[in-house]
């Protein structure tokens, strides 16, 4: 009465002969994401301490260290840059902490502080020198 199916459906399950990443692989390429977007807004911005130390992360994370802009583009004011650098060092936290990273976590949570108060005051941020665990 049917014809039967000569063809595989696309319901059944996917060959799994290439390689899968762990959790903590997936962790660490979306915090090394999260930490090279907020690396940018802190570099156009023009917090150079804050930027090394962002970096200096981003290189722990990847192992090489990170492409940087030369100069600072043109872009959007300071206030712009302040709500996506708070919004960058928020993901960052999110990831760091369920990746029980507390280097980067303390990282982020002062880069968030940072920019917060500069959403409140319009002058310039003074950087905080961080010191990483090693």
């Amino acid at each position: 009465m049917y014809e039967p199916i000569r063809t595989k459906s696309v319901h059944s399950m996917a060959d799994t002969d290439f390689p899968h990443r762990t959790r903590e692989e997936e962790l660490d390429i979306q915090l090394a994401g999260h930490l090279a977007a907020l690396l940018a807004v802190t570099d156009d911005l023009g917090l150079d301490n804050a930027a090394e130390l962002i970096a200096e992360q981003l290189t722990r994370l990847r192992g090489t260290p990170p492409a940087r802009a030369s100069a600072p583009l043109p872009g959007p004011d300071a206030t712009e840059l302040h709500r996506r650098a708070l919004a960058h060092a928020g993901r960052a936290l999110v990831v760091a902490a369920s990746r029980a990273d507390t280097t980067a976590a303390i990282l982020a949570a002062e880069r968030m502080d940072a920019h917060k108060a500069g959403l409140q005051s319009p002058a310039p941020l003074p950087t905080q020198p961080f010191a990483p665990a090693h």
